[in-house]
């Protein structure tokens, strides 16, 4: 029996893809030792944007998000996304930080729809798509925490592809769910054949540690919860205090004696209590402190309520009675409120139920439906590009900061890093940064960063970025000293106070008549102040990749250096593709390098026995010397491993990338 997992196969599977111009899309097929493809580059650091968080004042409210403290270890980086994950994962220092620590990865990539967009190209072919998918699902994998989530952004041209894609990578016990986002809520009439209203949200995770985060409750599911008699648990709204099965539960099928009326209340017909006997006691001893379990001659009511013959009945099962009884103590705590659990309907005349407190709620499950009304639209996300971008309109199908909202609050808490390599606008950052997360994310288009990711990101360390998630308008509330009935919500009396109006608008005598000022007096509502989400702060390091160093001359059949490839680049790129961690001035002014105890050195000539015994007399007792060199002297190599065993030296491009169309040598 074969144990070989399915697999989706496609055209040049087994090969690698290169851009086919820096800063571009586009890409071709090459052998995955290619250099071109293989070379790690590091990230070379230039300025740093920092924010300051806004003081409060009293105009707004603010939210626990507001309070979160800014993030400033964040990374902006200007390079193609494959490369960038490459220096992520194999330069040593950068791998020590991010390698197994990011705990969401969300990618909106190129959807593959054959069209071309202003700010990018979306038209690569089917197997391009999914090796350049493949080769970034790889490096995900290394980034991602064992706790971690990746969510990919599709519409319906290559979300099944990518399903088997990421099952492959990842392990298809890894996903989630398959989630639909309602982007918009404008049917295309001009459509050819169906208008699509939705993209798709593969959710996958990395292991089985990943635990997502609920979704808070909405304003319509707490609506249903009052508290009519100042219960100091707070809001509650009434359950049965019955369930199904009577039959099967004899032992809480009993009577209780009304503590108001002194009437026996029993469960219906097919019923018993939900509450065990010795806990409703408890609970209707705050009616009346003198209820006792008593044995009364009700085996047949009992019985009829069980749908079975009183031969069949539990014997012994007691009542709940108030012996010598009096309904005075029961008004006494109907009318001053504070209701006990199981509480008495009707103005304290009807039956028994009981109450089910807001507090104890857990907050909502996350499904695979997400509406435009609660997390937005394209629309909605085009609105606020265009209020950061006056005049702009760059990106076709933009995502809403509440989509990411909601994206990265079930995946992530504060603190966590986020990562996405498709920046774009730079909505995933901007959104991480405004919900306390770490973030790191790249642009491959110098155009789109200079224009857009940079400068709105800049926007928002500094506070100058009022839309998306920033701030949440005033929630309609009813106005002071009006009490609203239960059932009927703010937004419902505000209509109905618009639609009054409308009605009597051409009616002066209905306008002052004293009825139709009282609906209004006890309708009128009012709005909250704006809450502010987000107040600034923080701050990000900007970046580029580092220029090739390495390249394959294709008529020579050889790796060749680039004119690039000099001076501290030659020196950090040859640093990094060793696997070794750079020195910093102040650790030594001899070497570059080092990976446990051998140090590294690089010459940018020919190295000498000379040079070899001077590299020696700089080391300590116990390490080991790897020198990196253009072109080495005869003898030299022989020379080094007498002198310090262990030691080697790599000729620089040769020793690096052994490589040619002949194959690995």
């Amino acid at each position: 029996m074969s144990n070989k997992r399915l697999q989706l196969t496609w055209y040049n599977k087994d090969k690698a893809i290169i851009p086919t111009e820096i800063g571009k899309y586009g890409y071709k097929w090459v052998e995955p030792e290619d250099p071109r493809y293989c070379e790690t580059h590091t990230l070379i650091f230039d300025e740093y944007v920092q924010g300051t968080q806004t003081p409060k004042n009293d105009e707004f409210r603010y939210s626990e998000q507001a309070d979160l403290q800014p993030q400033c270890d964040n990374l902006l980086i200007l390079g193609e996304s494959g490369e960038v994950l490459e220096a992520l994962t194999h330069v040593p220092e950068l791998a020590k930080k991010y390698a197994g620590k990011v705990q969401l990865v969300y990618i909106d990539p190129p959807f593959n729809t054959s069209q071309i967009f202003e700010s990018y190209e979306d038209n690569l072919e089917h197997s391009i798509w999914l090796t350049m998918m493949r080769d970034r699902l790889l490096h995900f994998k290394r980034l991602l925490k064992n706790e971690g989530a990746i969510v990919v952004h599709l519409d319906d041209v290559e979300v099944h592809r990518m399903r088997l894609l990421l099952d492959e990578v990842f392990g298809p016990s890894s996903f989630i769910s398959e989630i639909a986002w309602e982007k918009t809520f404008k049917p295309r009439n001009d459509a050819k054949m169906v208008s699509g209203r939705h993209d798709v949200l593969l959710f996958y995770r990395k292991t089985e540690q990943l635990k997502l985060n609920k979704l808070p409750r909405t304003d319509a599911m707490n609506r249903a919860y009052s508290n009519p008699d100042n219960d100091p648990n707070g809001a509650w709204t009434s359950a049965p205090a019955t369930a199904a099965g009577s039959a099967d539960h004899q032992g809480m099928v009993f009577g209780i004696q009304h503590p108001i009326t002194g009437q026996i209340i029993y469960p219906p017909i097919g019923q018993h209590w939900r509450i065990g006997q010795e806990n409703l006691l408890e609970i209707m001893r705050d009616w009346n402190p003198n209820y006792i379990l008593q044995e009364i001659d009700d085996a047949k009511v009992r019985a009829d309520i069980c749908n079975i013959s009183v031969a069949e009945i539990r014997v012994g099962v007691k009542a709940l009675i108030i012996p010598d009884f009096s309904p005075v103590e029961a008004r006494r705590v109907y009318e001053q409120g504070k209701w006990p659990n199981v509480y008495i309907t009707n103005g304290g005349k009807g039956g028994f139920r009981r109450k089910t407190y807001l507090q104890d709620l857990e907050d909502r499950a996350v499904e695979d439906m997400w509406f435009q009304t609660e997390v937005g639209s394209n629309d909605e996300a085009k609105n606020e590009i265009k209020a950061l971008f006056p005049g702009d309109t760059p990106f076709s199908t933009p995502k809403p900061e509440r989509l990411l909202e909601r994206i990265i609050h079930i995946t992530t808490n504060p603190g966590d890093i986020v990562l996405d390599c498709f920046a774009g606008s730079g909505t995933t950052a901007a959104v991480a940064q405004k919900m306390g997360r770490r973030w790191i994310t790249c642009e491959l288009l110098d155009t789109t960063f200079q224009k857009f990711t940079l400068p709105r990101l800049t926007k928002v360390v500094r506070d100058e970025d009022v839309g998306g998630i920033t701030r949440t308008k005033g929630e309609r509330v009813a106005a002071d000293n009006v009490e609203l009935p239960d059932g009927v919500s703010p937004d419902d009396a505000a209509k109905f106070t618009s639609i009054l109006n409308k009605l009597i608008v051409d009616d002066e005598e209905l306008k002052k008549d004293k009825v139709v000022k009282k609906l209004k007096a006890i309708s009128k509502t009012k709005n909250t102040k704006e809450t502010i989400n987000w107040r600034g702060g923080g701050g990000f390091q900007v970046a580029h990749l580092s220029p090739h160093c390495f390249d394959y001359d294709a008529k020579l059949d050889r790796v060749m250096l680039t004119e690039n490839a000099t001076g501290d680049t030659l020196i950090k790129s040859v640093v990094a593709n060793l696997g070794f961690s750079l020195l910093k001035l102040e650790e030594t002014t001899v070497f570059n390098g080092r990976r446990g105890k051998t140090l590294l050195k690089i010459i940018e000539g020919v190295v000498t026995v000379e040079i070899v015994d001077w590299l020696v007399s700089q080391i300590k007792d116990g390490e080991t010397i790897a020198i990196a060199a253009i072109s080495v002297m005869d003898g030299v190599r022989q020379h080094l491993r007498q002198v310090c065993k262990g030691s080697k030296i790599i000729v620089i491009p040769d020793d690096i990338f052994k490589f040619s169309k002949g194959g690995n040598e």
